[in-house]
């Protein structure tokens, strides 16, 4: 007599007393469903955490944002989008391109309704945004959860420096989605999800000029497809058809946009003035300072590692990583560039636990985005983030007093400032300023005499922009301030711990309101 077979797997999981484990223990059917909520719930506190960090921050004092929130001022009582720069004594009359106009205009409402904390929604929604994209991305290729998101957490904590409301983090969302797109198909060969690609790259014409950045990564991917054709060495799933037309596509999306190709002289402009690469902080290379920057270097170490153990060469894969590590560590403007790739390369050569898979429920994304919105919105009240409190962060980077003294004073120009505060005072001040952080307006020479004359260089009194100024608003450790103060052509006129404010020796008839005689005020000494 021939007894069936039982296959091991197919008896009940027994506990100690020999009762199968859903009886003995009531809870157990209902793991799996604790399991999902319990992952997702960890996400929410993962997607909300470096989102909270930038709320803490309050970087409203951003030296960018409000030459911006000022070029949308300007479209919106114009009805139309600048062709010269109007706002510069230097490019007045030149042609300029306000290529974030629409992040610009974003933006500009935002401070409309909100205030202040208008940028701050801005960033710190973008921030969550960005990570649960990577954190999208990581699962996509990763099965292991923990890994998952100690990678996309972080990935996101080494970008802190980049909490700030500025066009960059549209360049960075898209730029993930564009990795996902790309990953993907490689992987399982449906090519229709890169059908999304040129209409991300035609928003992207209008938000941010690292447009240029996303197209060097779709030519890497038609490069790897064409290439496998003939290296047997190269394992991909995409036709070298699809990706011709597709890139080609993109390409032609990034014209639907109001200034078409001379976007990308914009492009090579910044790309080919170097100079401000040594001059301007945001633009120099890590300077290893800080937690983040090492950071950064584990993940390079981290993803070339785990592509040198691969056994097979992975071409697309490398060639990204290559380009990741050159353009981060260049200017740490774009270390996202470097985090966001080694993390991809990082959740795709990662052995994870299959049993530690991402369950999530169904509904599971409506509640991370409301969950991760209302502990933001809770860090706000928590941390006191209102007007008040940005006002005050506010006169504490930025000259706020001094050019409200100005305002009160009728002081008037030509005004002469440093590259950092050019921003902010185009915005508050309404005049022509010397020089802002538009370094593709000026151009490095220009550039080169400002921070001679700032920094005290022998010449500095022969620059001929402050020869003819009629006001100079600087920062009170800047070496020109105490020279200017030994200088007969110019009066100090006001002074606080944070700004000093010049304005020309004229004879009486047309000395500027308040600037004859003992004109010194002071706040705060």
């Amino acid at each position: 007599m021939e007894f069936p077979k039982f296959k091991p797997t197919e008896l009940p999981e027994m506990d100690r007393a020999g009762l199968p484990a859903t009886e003995s223990d009531p809870t157990a059917k209902q793991s799996p469903r604790v399991i999902r909520w319990a992952q997702a719930l960890i996400l929410v506190a993962i997607f909300s955490t470096p989102a909270l960090m930038c709320v803490r921050l309050g970087t409203i004092a951003d030296l960018d944002l409000w030459w911006h929130l000022r070029s949308a001022e300007w479209i919106m009582q114009h009805g139309a989008l600048p062709q010269t720069d109007p706002f510069s004594a230097a490019g007045a009359g030149t042609p300029w391109i306000a290529y974030s106009w629409l992040f610009e205009l974003i933006v500009f409402q935002l401070f409309h309704w909100f205030g202040l904390l208008g940028p701050m929604i801005y960033s710190a929604a973008m921030v969550a945004s960005m990570t649960a994209l990577l954190h999208r991305t990581i699962r996509h290729l990763q099965v292991d959860f923990t890994i998952g998101v100690l990678l996309a957490l972080t990935a996101s904590l080494c970008l802190g420096r980049m909490y700030t409301p500025r066009p960059w983090w549209f360049t960075i969302v898209f730029f993930i989605l564009e990795i996902d797109l790309l990953m993907q198909a490689r992987k399982n060969g449906k090519l229709r999800g890169l059908l999304w690609l040129p209409l991300i790259f035609a928003f992207w014409a209008n938000v941010h000029i690292q447009l240029v950045y996303g197209l060097a990564v779709l030519a890497l991917a038609l490069a790897e497809s064409v290439l496998a054709r003939w290296w047997k060495g190269i394992q991909v799933r995409t036709r070298p058809g699809w990706m011709a037309g597709v890139f080609t596509a993109s390409l032609l999306a990034t014209l639907a946009n109001p200034y078409g190709w001379k976007i990308y002289k914009v492009a090579y402009d910044l790309a080919s003035e170097s100079g401000a690469l040594d001059k301007v902080t945001e633009l120099s290379s890590m300077s290893f300072r800080g937690p983040d920057d090492w950071g950064v270097l584990l993940f390079a170490l981290a993803a070339t590692a785990a592509l040198a153990w691969w056994r097979s060469f992975a071409f697309f894969e490398s060639m990204l990583l290559a380009f990741a590590i050159y353009v981060s560590f260049r200017s740490q403007r774009d270390l996202w560039v470097l985090v966001i790739v080694a993390s991809a390369i990082l959740a795709a050569r990662l052995k994870g636990d299959e049993k530690n898979r991402f369950q999530l429920p169904v509904l599971a994304a409506p509640f991370m985005a409301v969950g991760t919105g209302l502990v933001i919105w809770l860090g706000f009240l928590v941390l006191h983030m209102n007007q008040a409190q940005l006002s005050k962060k506010l006169a504490e980077g930025l000259p706020v007093r001094a050019v409200e003294v100005v305002k009160e004073k009728g002081w008037s120009g030509p005004l002469y400032n440093d590259y950092a505060w050019g921003g902010y005072l185009i915005w508050a001040l309404r005049m022509p300023v010397a020089i802002d952080g538009r370094q593709n307006v000026y151009g490095d020479e220009r550039l080169d005499r400002s921070v001679s004359t700032w920094t005290g260089q022998p010449d500095w009194n022969s620059d001929p922009d402050l020869t003819k100024a009629g006001l100079v608003i600087g920062s009170v450790h800047n070496p020109l301030i105490q020279l200017l103060r030994m200088d007969p052509r110019f009066q100090l006129a006001y002074e606080d711990k944070l700004a000093a404010v010049f304005v020309a020796r004229r004879d009486s008839s047309s000395a500027p309101q308040g600037a004859s005689g003992p004109a010194l005020q002071a706040t705060g000494k």
